[in-house]
């Protein structure tokens, strides 16, 4: 068939008499592109090629085997519809009406002309057919232009998707190697991180063990018991510096565990004035403006008073003259910032000291980052609030400029829980009546100076003293059936046992004695210790906390219920 239907021709088909030819003589006067055909196979075929219009006689038709046509008929696409014109006879009857309607039925768009036809009429109705033929090929192209499109855009779709394919596999291809150079970055940070620690923290320690070492041997010379007192205050005053560091190097690294409990702020932080004013000189002004309806907090409560006291510190620092350093609290109700999304409790340090640049305060978070003097600061106080902030599902925001001041504050997260009581120090007696009415420890430590210093807090808490170095040697201890009421050992030893795993062996043959371990680093063997429910007293401890982890093992050993 052609494909579109300029000058399609009309076909002409009227085998009796006279009027195939007078009709074809007028549609050519009026400028139509006639064919005639002189019979049906040439009719079909003459169609088949393509046509504009179909003008036939009923007496062509009429007792023929017109089924070549009506096939064709059938067979054209959805979008053509082939006009018919159809003259007419002057055959009446009811088997000439049965078939006329039979035909006009099967050729479907069939226009009947009665004889005789007027020239006008003829060239009229063919026009209107051709008409409605043009208008069937345009919806034949449009159909066309559809299916083109859609062929393009599904190509291009094709094409887009393997675009978008090899995009994407390059861009895994970049996030895989950015990953492998953040990885290599972490490891040069950390080898940077370790070169900033042996200028700083190392610096730190040797001051502190300068004070300690120099402090003892002082001690055995100086018969004045005054400056004896001066020198024991300077040593333990070292010491808490140390097992502050070194706290701040765990809660850094985040393998310090945190124990968040239900905290009321104005109670706890206002608590914390006298404890301020001792760390702070006497030309820094501490103000507290701390909201009287303030929400309760779940932090670590020690954690919380190291992060205001370092911050307080770095605050006292920045101001070389004096000034004033503003504690504030307040409550933030459907706060949205950043990852801040919901109820929170600002708690900010404020002081009125120099300022930072825009450079520093870019960094001021980065572990081991300090503008101090060597030996004057170690870098992770700020790393250290981050890090509390953090694990405390809040965050830290910092406000600084140059002769302005410094404006720091955590966001904690609001909690529903009430404040637990108060818990309040352990009260020692100041004399022991009788040494051994505590009962009998199996101390065991493989570092003699330690042992020696544990041995003199057993005995001031009234406790006898056998002190082994390993846990082969413990387990002898207790083999030997000696009287013992308690073990108390080193998590760390020398030997193939630690002290986990001792205090499992104990348990095996002597299920009911009390055990406590201890350890200067005790997260590292919390979590076995958690699984067998033993108990770690982190050192460094003081007397009353060592009292405290004692009596509270015991009075557990006593107390009914299983063991």
């Amino acid at each position: 068939m052609r494909t579109d239907s300029i000058d399609l021709p009309v076909l002409v088909f009227a085998p009796v008499g006279r009027d195939g030819a007078v009709a074809a003589e007028v549609l050519r006067r009026s400028g139509r592109n006639v064919s005639v055909s002189i019979d049906l196979v040439q009719l079909a075929a003459a169609i088949e090629h393509g046509a504009g219009a179909v003008f036939v006689a009923e007496e062509g038709l009429f007792g023929k085997d017109t089924g070549p046509l009506i096939d064709w008929v059938e067979r054209q696409p959805p979008w053509s519809d082939l006009p018919f014109i159809m003259l007419t006879s002057h055959l009446e009857g009811a088997r000439v009406a049965a078939w006329r309607q039979q035909i006009v039925t099967a050729l479907r768009n069939v226009s009947l002309l009665e004889r005789p036809v007027q020239p006008i009429t003829l060239i009229a109705t063919v026009q209107a057919a051709l008409r409605a033929r043009s208008r069937q090929y345009e919806v034949r192209n449009l159909l066309n232009e559809r299916e083109r499109a859609a062929a393009e855009l599904e190509a291009l779709v094709a094409q887009r998707t393997e675009a978008l394919q090899e995009t994407n596999a390059a861009l895994r291809t970049e996030i895989a190697e950015r990953a492998r150079v953040e990885e290599t970055l972490r490891q040069a940070q950390k080898l940077e991180a370790i070169g900033r620690l042996t200028g700083g923290i190392a610096h730190d320690f040797n001051n502190l063990l300068m004070v300690i070492s120099g402090g003892l041997e002082m001690l055995r010379r100086q018969p004045d018991a005054v400056r004896r007192t001066k020198l024991m205050d300077g040593m333990q005053q070292a010491a808490q510096r140390g097992a502050r560091l070194t706290k701040q190097l765990l809660a850094f690294s985040r393998r310090q565990e945190l124990k968040p409990e239900p905290l009321d702020i104005v109670q706890h932080i206002g608590g914390m004035r006298e404890l301020l004013n001792r760390s702070l000189r006497g030309d820094v002004q501490v103000v507290f403006d701390l909201a009287k309806d303030l929400w309760t907090v779940e932090v670590d409560a020690g954690e919380l008073e190291l992060v205001i006291l370092n911050l307080a510190v770095n605050a006292r620092d920045a101001m070389p003259t004096g000034g004033t350093i503003t504690v504030s609290a307040e409550n933030c109700t459907a706060l949205k910032d950043g990852e801040l999304d919901g109820d929170y409790v600002r708690l900010a340090v404020r002081d009125t000291g120099t300022g930072m640049s825009a450079d520093v305060l870019a960094r001021v978070f980065e572990p081991f980052y300090t503008t101090k003097e060597i030996g004057k600061g170690s870098g992770l106080g700020l790393a250290q609030v981050h890090g509390f902030a953090s694990q405390s599902r809040g965050a830290v925001r910092i406000e600084s400029a140059l002769s302005r001041g410094t404006t720091i504050s955590l966001y904690l997260p609001r909690s529903d829980k009430v404040p637990g009581e108060t818990r309040e120090a352990v009260d020692l007696p100041s004399k022991v009546p009788d040494a051994k009415s505590m009962g009998s420890v199996l101390l065991v430590e493989d570092d003699n100076e330690v042992a020696k210093l544990v041995s003199e807090m057993l005995d001031e808490l009234g406790f006898g003293v056998i002190r082994v170095a390993s846990a082969a040697a413990a387990l002898g201890a207790l083999a030997n059936e000696r009287p013992i009421d308690l073990v108390f050992s080193d998590v760390m030893m020398p030997g193939e046992m630690n002290g986990v795993e001792l205090a499992r062996e104990i348990r095996a043959r002597r299920g009911q004695l009390p055990i406590l371990l201890t350890s200067g680093y005790a997260e590292a063997a919390k979590p076995d210790a958690d699984v067998d429910g033993i108990s770690i007293l982190p050192k460094p401890y003081r007397l009353d906390e060592l009292s405290a982890a004692l009596t509270s093992l015991i009075q557990a050993h006593h107390s009914p219920g299983p063991k």
